[in-house]
């Protein structure tokens, strides 16, 4: 493999010195989209060669055009075609299938990049990156307490303190009272300095995936650049030198996030021990230890929160910086302190016994509360750059960060209440020995089938409007084919596949009517906990009977759907970590939600594009020097998203040297509505300007492609009007005997218009640039 790497370089470096009066060669470079697929496939040949590149992701070619460069003479149909394959950054081992649990994470790190479009207004937009850095720590505290409460309060606090319960339950013997005859474990603040071992466990995995993955995927350097000013231009930031590289930032909040995680077990456990400490059978000294605990826990905290607040993303150059001190004492403070409040729960306290619940309730209570908080000063602040720069295709008038942020915040409160409760019933099986999880819980459960019945009610609406968009379709389609003799059922079918696909271009509203009937739905559930401290099932009690029972068959049905949610999640987990075509479909979502840098939560999946757009960029930017010739970047789907942002990346004399085409390209249709601030109006247009030519393919049958809208003033229009025919013939034709598929989303190359309009890409760029030289340096 060495030898054809480094004969392929070789024969690039050499093309133009041995054929000076030779027009210059031309090269098609396809990424493909999401889903993944192979380099046989990409290239419509069985015998590929990898000729840069890993088993992560790597760049090839078709065994016959290794050294096609060297041999100019031969007589090509076409120009030269490289398939760069990257979807083994996103469905690789079985392991992927472990990041379900981080999808809160990768939501909340969406949101990030959803501000709208603002000039001049620096100040605002960094404030939005930082409230929303902060929603991601708050997410992160939010699991760990979920973890504290399923082991230190159901487990080793209400279970093993049960006799009851522990007796269903052997393997908690050692910590019972009971059954151990009051062993040395089975002290109330041993068993909990033993349980808090699990979350710390989490805590510590967390980091080191967090860490792990760095190195794996993000720790590519981009092409050195001259830094740029920090200032709002017109043109998408994902062209600044910094912006596919975060490792200091990354690192920043990696350290920052690890050590509130510690921080939330050891205050679980010290907050536990020092109430028994204040009380009339606890000690002086024990208490005043607690107090110091506790001061120097909410100290650290503090400075976890400043170092979140302190310090953004630096895009305008490549940071290449560490803060060493920062990144290795902070967590190691954290675990220093939470190896105090461990010895601090397990000193000897006569007459502490466990009953009741620990103090859940006021945790989780509050972490809702500074959520919901959060969320609304988020939407206001995106409100105030939306009206800098309005924009009406933008996603819910700028407020889709806010929106998902919600859903993100929501999310995380669905896993933590599933696991809390089916934990609780798993130990529980009469549902009388414990008290259970917190109350707060409990109602966050009761309102999920409320949401659930607007999600239906919504959906029953865009159903109708469906429904009608394919009458009104009929009509259309049998104008698309005419002098065809008309089939209802073929037609019909057509119609109702371009109908479905518009359904995308509702997804603002779905985000926006779910997002803000959680938010209120979970402003009652926390009004209602903590105003009665019951259930909903017995807060009702005293009420009407219709109230009782609504209560009743609420929190009961609640509670099974949250049940049945985790067990599906497990499920569908432990399905992708076994099969492959299983991990493929998580590979997909993982496509979508992880193209971003991490720049919000420091735990979520990697970011696949701070590889592949490095790649991207480097492969252009070598073979246009080595050669001279000229090259269409051939993205589809999610392909043309890391196509457009590799573009960006190029310096303006290679990137004139480089022609855009995308097809099935969500370029507009989803990152230019949800993404505004980087794939806006303003920034589109200036790449179509930048780059030599850009053409765009779409159908209207396709639900995640779609045109560009970029005007045409300064060269042909970017989107081919009429959109693609699909299918391609109506009826039986002679080229087409059988009747041709609805392809949707897929396969654009079958379409005639592709090769035209590739053709029409080489013929434009021009050829009389000459090379830039190969001398191997670095782009200034």
């Amino acid at each position: 493999m060495e030898r054809v790497q480094e004969h392929a370089v070789t024969s690039e470096a050499k093309s133009l010195a041995g054929r000076p009066d030779q027009t210059e060669p031309a090269l098609e470079l396809l990424v493909h989209g999401v889903g993944g697929t192979t380099p046989e496939e990409m290239l419509g040949d069985p015998r590929t060669v990898r000729i840069t590149g890993d088993d992560t992701a790597a760049v090839f070619r078709r065994a016959a055009d290794v050294d096609a460069e060297s041999r100019p003479a031969d007589q090509r149909t076409g120009p030269i075609r490289e398939a760069y394959v990257w979807c083994n950054l996103t469905s690789g081992n079985g392991t992927r299938a472990l990041w379900l649990l981080l999808l809160p994470f990768m939501v909340v790190n969406l949101a990030h990049w959803m501000r709208p479009t603002a000039r001049g207004r620096q100040r605002t937009v960094r404030f939005y990156g930082l409230l929303v850095r902060l929603a991601g720590l708050t997410l992160t505290v939010l699991l760990v307490a979920a973890a504290c409460e399923v082991a230190l309060d159901l487990a080793a606090w209400q279970c093993a303190g049960t006799r009851a319960c522990a007796e269903r339950h052997t393997w908690l013997g050692f910590l019972s009272p009971a059954m151990s005859h009051d062993s040395w474990w089975s002290r109330p603040g041993r068993r909990l300095a033993l349980a808090a071992l699990v979350p710390s466990a989490l805590t510590v995995l967390l980091w080191y995936l967090s860490r792990r993955t760095w190195s794996e995927y993000e720790s590519q350097q981009p092409m050195s650049r001259r830094p740029e000013p920090d200032d709002e231009t017109g043109h998408s930031a994902l062209g600044r030198p910094g912006f596919w590289y975060g490792r200091r930032l990354v690192a920043r909040l990696r350290a920052a996030h690890t050590a509130a995680g510690l921080l939330t077990v050891a205050a679980a456990v010290t907050v536990t021990a020092a109430r028994f400490d204040r009380g009339p059978d606890g000690s002086d000294p024990l208490a005043g230890l607690g107090v110091l605990l506790e001061i120097a826990l909410a100290g650290l905290a503090f400075v976890v929160v400043y170092v979140v607040c302190r310090r953004g993303r630096s895009e305008n150059r490549l940071d290449q910086a560490l803060d060493r001190r920062l990144v290795r004492r902070l967590p190691l403070g954290a675990l220093l302190l939470l190896a105090l409040a461990l010895l601090y729960a397990g000193w000897s306290r006569p007459g502490w016994q466990s009953s009741g619940r620990l103090p859940g309730d006021t945790a989780f209570g509050g972490i809702a509360l500074v959520q919901g908080l959060l969320v609304v000063a988020l939407a206001v602040v995106a409100h105030l750059l939306y009206r800098t720069h309005p924009d009406p295709r933008s996603a819910m008038h700028g407020l889709g960060g806010p929106a998902v942020a919600m859903l993100a915040c929501a999310l995380g409160g669905v896993m933590s209440g599933g696991v809390s409760q089916r934990v609780s019933d798993w130990l529980d099986g009469t549902g009388t020995s414990i008290a259970g999880p917190p109350v707060l819980l409990t109602w966050q459960a009761s309102v999920i089938p409320t949401l659930l019945v607007v999600v239906l009610v919504l959906c029953a609406a865009l159903g109708h409007r469906t429904w009608r968009l394919r009458r009104s379709e009929l009509a259309a389609v049998a104008d698309d084919y005419p002098g065809e003799r008309k089939d209802r059922a073929r037609t019909a079918r057509i119609a109702s596949t371009r109908a479905m696909a518009a359904l995308t271009d509702r997804g603002p509203l779905l985000a926006a009517v779910v997002s803000t009937a959680t938010l209120l739905l979970g402003a009652g559930a926390l009004v209602g906990a903590f105003t009665t401290n019951r259930t909903p099932e017995r807060a009702g009690e005293e009420g009407h009977a219709f109230v009782h029972g609504a209560a009743q068959t609420s929190q009961g049905l609640g509670s099974w759907l949250i049940g049945l949610g985790f067990i599906l999640f497990v499920t569908w987990g432990r399905r992708a970590y076994k099969d492959a075509s299983a991990r493929r479909t998580i590979g997909i979502l993982w496509d979508v939600g992880t193209f971003w840098p991490r720049a919000a939560h420091p735990f979520a999946p990697p970011c696949y594009a701070e590889r592949a757009v490095p790649d991207l960029t480097w492969r252009i930017a070598t073979w246009t020097r080595a050669t001279g010739g000229r090259l269409v970047l051939s993205g589809h789907s999610q392909g043309s998203v890391l196509a457009a942002a590799a573009a960006w990346q190029l310096k303006p004399a290679q990137r004139k040297r480089v022609a855009l085409l995308t097809y099935g390209s969500p370029l507009e249709r989803l990152y230019g509505r949800w993404f505004p601030a980087h794939f806006g109006p303003a920034a589109l247009s200036r790449l179509h300007r930048e780059v030599d030519c850009w053409r765009n393919l779409y159908r209207l049958t396709d639900p995640i492609g779609g045109p560009v809208r970029v005007s045409g003033d300064c060269g042909p229009e970017v989107d081919h009007e009429p959109p693609l025919k699909d299918p391609l013939e109506y009826g039986r034709t002679a080229r087409h005997p059988l009747p041709a598929p609805i392809l949707g989303h897929s396969d654009y190359q079958a379409d005639p218009v592709f090769a035209e309009e590739r053709e029409r890409l080489l013929a434009r760029l021009r050829p009389e640039v000459p090379p830039q030289g190969s001398s191997g340096r670095s782009s200034a």
